[in-house]
C-alpha cells in the first residue's frame, strides 16, 4: 500500500501517554504509577449536520478544531486523573463510573471554552500592544506587521517557558513519540522501538504548525482591513478569527500534500521549525507507550471495518 493509500491518522500527547485518532475511534494509552499500561477508548462520533459542514473548505477547519479541542480534553482529563494514581485505588474509582460521563462532557466543554478564550487573548493583546506604537508607526501596514511580530514573540516565549517545567517537558517528549510513530507508520516500516526512534519527531500535519500558520495567515488577512480607530481594529480581529482559522487549516492541509515535492515542500518549514520547541526527543519507554496506543487504535479500526463489511454482505 502506497503512502497516498494509507489511512490518515492523527494524535495528541497527554500526560504520560499518547492519544491517536482514526476514522472510527480515539485511543489513549498511558503509563500508570506502577509502570502498567492503561487504555482509554472513545468512538468517533459526528452529528450529521456537522459531517456536511466538514466537507466544505474553510468551514471544515473550524469544525475540526472545535471537535479536536472537545475530544482532546476528554483524553487529557483521563490521563491527568489516572497516571499518578495508585492502582490499588482503582476499585474506589469504579464506584464513580456513573459520574464519569458528566465529567468527560464537562471536560469537552471546558476544552472548547479554553481554546476560544486563549484564541481571543492571543489575538487581541498583540493588537492592543501594537496600538501603543501608533504615535511612532501610524501606517496600517506597519501596524499589522508589528502586531504579527508581537504575536509571534508571545507564541515562542510562551512555548519556551512552559517547556521548562518538568511535566510539560515530558508531554512534549510524548508529542515527539507520537510524531515518530506516525512517521514510521507512513514510511511502511515495522513499529518497533528501534525503528520509531530512528524517525523524525517533526510532522507536517501537527497542530503546532497550525498555530504558527494562524500568525502568518493573520498577517495577510489583517492587511485587508483598517487598523484605525482602535474599536474597529478590535471588532475586526474578533470577526476575523473564524476566517483566519479556516484559511490556516487549509494552508496546513496544502503544505502537507506538497511535502514530497521539491521546492514546494519548503512552504511547510516554518511549522516544522516551531515543532523544534513543541516536541522533545522521547525515551524508549515513552515510545513504547506511543506504539501500544497506535496498535490498539489499529485494532479498533480493523474491527470496525470488519463489522462494516459484514453488514454490507448481509
Amino acid at each position: 500500500m502506497s503512502n497516498s493509500q494509507k489511512p490518515v491518522y492523527g494524535g495528541q500527547a497527554v500526560v504520560e501517554g499518547v492519544m491517536f485518532g482514526g476514522k472510527h475511534h480515539f485511543v489513549t494509552a498511558i503509563r500508570r504509577k506502577d509502570h502498567s499500561i492503561e487504555y482509554f477508548h472513545l468512538p468517533r462520533t459526528t452529528k450529521p449536520s456537522l459531517a456536511k459542514l466538514k466537507k466544505i473548505p474553510f468551514l471544515r477547519g473550524i469544525i475540526a478544531i472545535i471537535e479536536a479541542s472537545a475530544n482532546g480534553s476528554k483524553h487529557l482529563n483521563f490521563s491527568t486523573e489516572r497516571y499518578d494514581l495508585d492502582p490499588k485505588d482503582d476499585d474506589t474509582l469504579k464506584q464513580k463510573e456513573v459520574s464519569k460521563l458528566t465529567m468527560y462532557l464537562g471536560a469537552a466543554v471546558i476544552g472548547v471554552i479554553s481554546f476560544i478564550i486563549g484564541k481571543f487573548a492571543f489575538t487581541l493583546v498583540p493588537a492592543l500592544l501594537a496600538e501603543l506604537t501608533r504615535p511612532i508607526f501610524p501606517s496600517d501596514v506597519v501596524q499589522v506587521f508589528i502586531e504579527s511580530v508581537i504575536k509571534l514573540l508571545f507564541l515562542l516565549s510562551y512555548i519556551y517557558l512552559v517547556s521548562l517545567t518538568p511535566l510539560i517537558k515530558r508531554v512534549f517528549q510524548y508529542h515527539g513519540a507520537e510524531h515518530k510513530v506516525i512517521n514510521t507508520f507512513e514510511s511502511g516500516a515495522p513499529l518497533t522501538v528501534e525503528n520509531v526512534q530512528a524517525h523524525s519527531r517533526l510532522h507536517y500535519r501537527c497542530g503546532s504548525s497550525f498555530i504558527l500558520f494562524t500568525v502568518i495567515v493573520g498577517l495577510f488577512v489583517y492587511l485587508l482591513v483598517p487598523t484605525s480607530p482602535l474599536w474597529l481594529r478590535i471588532v475586526d480581529r474578533i470577526l476575523l478569527i473564524p476566517v483566519v482559522l479556516g484559511i490556516s487549516f487549509e494552508v496546513l492541509q496544502f503544505t502537507n500534500k506538497l511535502r514530497n515535492i521539491p521546492i514546494l515542500k519548503y512552504l511547510g518549514l516554518p511549522g516544522l521549525w516551531l515543532q523544534l520547541l513543541t516536541t522533545k526527543e522521547p525515551d524508549e519507554e515513552q515510545i513504547e507507550v506511543a506504539i501500544l496506543s497506535f496498535q490498539e487504535l489499529l485494532k479498533k479500526e480493523s474491527e470496525s471495518e470488519s463489522e462494516k463489511k459484514d453488514k454490507e454482505i448481509v
